[in-house]
């Protein structure tokens, strides 16, 4: 089988990324899991995570829409599109894979959306197939606040 070109398995920069975003017309992503703030949790697991996915814009070239919140809801903590001046270092400092995101993907779980982003990446044979578990949690109206999935202030 011949591999896709357009796609690889090597992270890109951000400044690649967006230059693949911009020549392909494709999207790239990274992803960071987030965890209890219990430091002494040996057994923590993540409870959500923030994607960075860049994506193809007719007007700008390409923008940025940071996704966050907690796993197995349908409520999102974050859904917005950060503008290029306002993007952070340590977010240009992140590896993105190149892959392909359709509009709808936006609306899904956020544990289901990272399915579908590394299943297009070419890299999710090893994701559980979470479009198919029951739903649970908190209905769409709700809204969680960003610092509520893992960027509680840690005591002094």
């Amino acid at each position: 089988m011949q591999e896709n070109p357009a796609y690889s398995t090597e992270r890109l920069s951000f400044n690649e990324a967006v230059a693949f975003v911009q020549q392909t017309g494709k999207a790239a992503f990274a992803a960071m899991p987030v965890f209890s703030d219990d430091e002494n949790d040996a057994d923590a697991t993540a409870e959500g995570a923030r994607v960075f996915l860049l994506l193809p814009d007719e007007d700008e070239g390409w923008i940025l829409r940071f996704v966050a919140g907690p796993f197995f809801t349908s409520a999102y903590a974050a859904n917005d599109v950060i503008p290029a001046e306002e993007i952070p270092e340590r977010v240009r400092e992140l590896l993105f894979m190149p892959t392909r995101c359709e509009d709808g993907w936006l609306t899904d779980q956020l544990q289901v959306l990272l399915g579908k982003l590394t299943q297009a990446a070419g890299i999710g044979e090893q994701m559980p197939d979470y479009e198919k578990m029951p739903v649970k949690g908190a209905g769409p109206e709700a809204v969680f606040p960003v610092n509520f999935i893992g960027g509680g202030k840690k005591p002094h």
